[in-house]
């Protein structure tokens, strides 16, 4: 997987299947300036998710939506842009041809956030970039690993808690910044809690790009259009391009 390196890297997050039109909603994200999308697969115990994405799950979990299912809908705009699905280590674990279906699919990398690093190794080497997250509680030994073995990206959690808005970016987001990118020849980006233009822009300056997930869900559930989600995401993608 290959971000861009002349500008700041943009990465909003959709939960497959939350609602209806959620593919429609991919593609606005696209023509509003993604650079690439994390699309989340949905599980049953998102431990590592706010109360916005967990009722997105929930949302989709109700209406059927299964991961066959996913995975159809994502090769319809799959070479649009990179895309990164994020889901927990139950279902990767569980089926040897999970991280082959991916793939075939069109997704590009593999977040699984509740899989230890000591138990990365037999995902290093499938046809996704396996991308680690580093958080403001990792050592220096920790970061280092991270850095030498994730692909793709480094994520870099600002908070130690789970995704959700809020209203500021949080003050260990640019120590770990700082302590990543010294040691790593990947992009780092930002992600958690980041919900508004000012802050995106705040976060790019600290590192190579920002994710922005429970904010793109919480207009989601609320009935945005994929035209609404899409004007949101470009005020994003301006306030970060001006800096």
């Amino acid at each position: 997987m290959k971000l861009p390196a002349d500008h700041k890297v943009l990465m909003p997050y959709l939960t497959g299947g939350a609602v209806a039109d959620w593919t429609d909603h991919l593609r606005a994200l696209v023509d509003a300036g993604a650079d690439a999308i994390e699309i989340g697969l949905p599980f049953s115990d998102p431990t590592l998710d706010g109360a916005t994405i967990q009722e997105a799950t929930h949302a989709a979990l109700t209406r059927g939506t299964t991961l066959r299912g996913v995975l159809t809908r994502v090769s319809e705009i799959a070479g649009t842009v990179p895309l990164v699905a994020s889901t927990y280590a139950n279902l990767v674990v569980r089926d040897l041809a999970f991280c082959g279906n991916l793939r075939d699919a069109g997704f590009d990398g593999l977040i699984v956030p509740d899989l230890p690093l000591e138990e990365c190794a037999e995902f290093e080497h499938q046809d996704l970039d396996l991308v680690l997250l580093a958080s403001p509680a990792s050592t220096d030994e920790r970061l280092d690993e991270i850095a030498r073995r994730s692909r793709g990206f480094v994520y870099a959690v600002t908070v130690m808690g789970t995704t959700g808005e809020r209203e500021t970016l949080a003050d260990s987001a640019a120590a770990l910044a700082r302590r990543l990118t010294d040691r790593c020849d990947l992009p780092v980006l930002l992600g958690f809690g980041i919900s508004t233009p000012a802050q995106a822009a705040q976060a790019a300056q600290l590192a190579d790009g920002v994710v922005i997930g429970a904010a793109i869900m919480r207009r989601v559930l609320d009935g945005a259009t994929p035209a609404e989600l899409g004007a949101y995401l470009r005020s994003i993608r301006e306030a970060i391009d001006e800096g």
